[in-house]
């Protein structure tokens, strides 16, 4: 089964800069974006084949998830069930019955870390929630995570530390989120691969200059690791300050 995740930095835009050409030949079981920034009503989509979910903010232009998938899932979520952490359309959940297909927008935590607080809330409660889908059955959970785990995960660890993404605080809970029982795809397949980023600056010539950031992730319940074949991030494909991730699984 072929998976990928792709933060468009809203969507409007990102059709305007090839987004159904890749959708189209990218061959997907289950696309997931986040970032829409949509509101209800304010695009149609036609995607044949595909049954379309849609999570919305209710701050217009703003964060927005959506998963569009080729079978019909046994049961579909909103949110974190976390009334204060639901309101910006973060998360959306698919129920099959092998697994769960979690996608997620993690709250960025601002410049000088000014919703820090907010952003480890949102963590613990993602945490809490993963745990709970996975005591039932296998999880993957994918999205823009906001966090580079580790140094190897930034081109510019030295000067990006205690930067929001980089700050000690979300390092450390991305590293508990891994320990309560989850694999990250990518670096379980390439655990030393140096200069591979999903995200880069629009600012200083960043992607040019691949002064990136791997922020996007599938992350996999443990058991589930010996099925993983293949992790790409599709670095030459443009239309967001974001590249889209992928994950093939033999299910």
């Amino acid at each position: 089964m072929k998976y990928i995740s792709w933060n468009v930095n809203g969507l409007r835009a990102c059709l305007g800069k090839g987004f159904t050409d890749y959708f189209t030949q990218s061959g997907a079981d289950f696309f997931c974006l986040q970032e829409t920034k949509l509101q209800a009503g304010q695009l149609a989509l036609d995607l044949p084949g595909y049954f379309q979910f849609w999570n919305y903010a209710q701050k217009k232009g703003y964060s927005g998830t959506a998963i569009f998938a080729r079978e019909v899932p046994l049961s579909v979520t909103y949110g974190l069930g976390v009334e204060e952490l639901d309101t910006e359309g973060r998360l959306i959940t698919l129920e099959y019955p092998q697994f769960y297909l979690v996608t997620c927008y993690t709250p960025n935590a601002q410049q000088g870390l000014a919703r820090i607080d907010h952003r480890l809330r949102w963590d613990d409660a993602f945490r809490a929630y993963l745990q709970r889908l996975d005591q039932q059955k296998p999880v993957i959970a994918c999205g823009d995570l906001n966090v580079a785990h580790q140094e190897i995960d930034l081109k510019n660890p030295a000067s990006n530390r205690g930067n929001a993404g980089f700050s000690d605080q979300e390092r450390e809970s991305f590293g508990r989120l891994l320990d309560a029982g989850f694999t990250d795809t990518f670096r379980y397949r390439n655990p030393t691969l140096t200069g591979v980023y999903s995200w880069w600056s629009y600012r200083f010539n960043a992607r040019k200059n691949n002064a990136g950031w791997r922020i996007d992730y599938f992350l996999v319940s443990n058991r589930l690791a010996d099925k993983i074949a293949a992790t790409p991030i599709e670095t030459d494909v443009l239309g967001s300050d974001h590249c889209p991730v992928g994950l093939e699984l033999t299910l």
